[in-house]
Parts: structure tokens; C-alpha cells; sequence
């Protein structure tokens, strides 16, 4: 039986745009245009969205809409840092920041240390493979992240090495636990 799940990331917005932390806002115009001027995507035998309303917003402008949240793909929750900036964080707690970029295991913020959030990401993905066929998920980019720091077997620390433009693709396909993975296909042409 092999699995295929797409995880598809979702469209920029102000707050990826001013490198913040998600802050619950919409997709911008831009967001909103790119996300309808997608492909056409593939058919799948389940879909899902991550509970953010920006992968909500881009889901529908996929033509998705009434795909069901996954609440096991939500963001990385960063507590008290929710709505701030990377920068405006890193002024007001420096060692903190460093520690949490550090350490895998922390969470100074009070949310979720990225180990934990990989494991809940890969936790789904393992869910998800006992089904087959096609799923299809409008997920943040640090949800990406996360299944492929698990499926490749990299290091935790690995999950701040790799980028995930908006409104792309990484597929992963697989059987018995074993996963391929074909990364970073666009949905639009950038421009």
C-alpha cells in the first residue's frame, strides 16, 4: 500500500511578510491573488487544513473549501512570543532567543519546543500513512519543516536549515514507514 501526502504551504501574508511570529491575520491581497492564480491541484482522497486562518484563507483560494482543520497541523505554538517579531523578541530576550534557536528541546516562550513539534507533526504523518492513497494538506511552512527534519532522519536542529516558499508543494510518498520526499514544487510561476 503506498501513501502519498501533499503538504502544501500556505500564501504569504504581513505576518510571514514582516518575518512575525503568526498573529491569527488574514492573507493579504497579494496572499489572496497568488493563492487563486494556483494550478490546478491534484486529486486526493482526504484533505485537511491547518487551523490558521491564513492556510483556511488559502485553502479556499485553492478550491478547498470545507476541507476539515488537522489540529495536529498547527503551527509551532510560541507562547508569549505570539505577534512579535523575530527581532522584537531578540531585544527583549536575547538569551532566551538563543537557547530556543540552540536547544531543540526548549520552549522559553512558554509554547512548544520544536522537538515536540516535530514529534506531533511526525506523530500525523505517521497516522496519515496507514491510508491509502492521496492526502492533501494546506499547511504553515514550519509544519514542511518539521516532516521532513523527521522523514529524512535529520538532527532537530536541522528544522532551522531548511526554507518553504508559500503556495508550494513537498509531497511525500511511501509505504511500511519509509517515505520519499519531492520538495519545493511551486503552485504558482513566482513573479
Amino acid at each position: 500500500m503506498t501513501s502519498r501526502v501533499i503538504l502544501i504551504s500556505a500564501a504569504l501574508g504581513a505576518a510571514l511578510r514582516e518575518a512575525r511570529f503568526d498573529d491569527g491575520r488574514p492573507l493579504d491581497a497579494s496572499g489572496l491573488r497568488h493563492a487563486r492564480a494556483a494550478g490546478q491541484l491534484p486529486a486526493a482522497e482526504r484533505l485537511w487544513v491547518s487551523p490558521a486562518v491564513r492556510c483556511r484563507q488559502t485553502a479556499d483560494a485553492l478550491g478547498l473549501e470545507g476541507a476539515p482543520d488537522a489540529p495536529e497541523l498547527a503551527g509551532l505554538d510560541v507562547g508569549r512570543w505570539r505577534g512579535a517579531t523575530l527581532a522584537e523578541v531578540s531585544a527583549e530576550e536575547p538569551e532566551a532567543v538563543a537557547g530556543w534557536l540552540a536547544d531543540p528541546g526548549a520552549a522559553p516562550h512558554g509554547g512548544e519546543s520544536v522537538r515536540a513539534f516535530c514529534d506531533r507533526v511526525a506523530g500525523w504523518l505517521d497516522g496519515t500513512a496507514q491510508a491509502s492513497g492521496r492526502t492533501v494538506a494546506v499547511v504553515e511552512p514550519e509544519v514542511v519543516r518539521a516532516a521532513l527534519v523527521r522523514v529524512l532522519g535529520a538532527p532537530d536542529a536541522a528544522f532551522w536549515r531548511v526554507d518553504v516558499p508559500p503556495l508550494t508543494a513537498t509531497e511525500f510518498s511511501g509505504r511500511s514507514g519509509r517515505w520519499n520526499v519531492r520538495a519545493g514544487r511551486p503552485l504558482v510561476e513566482p513573479g
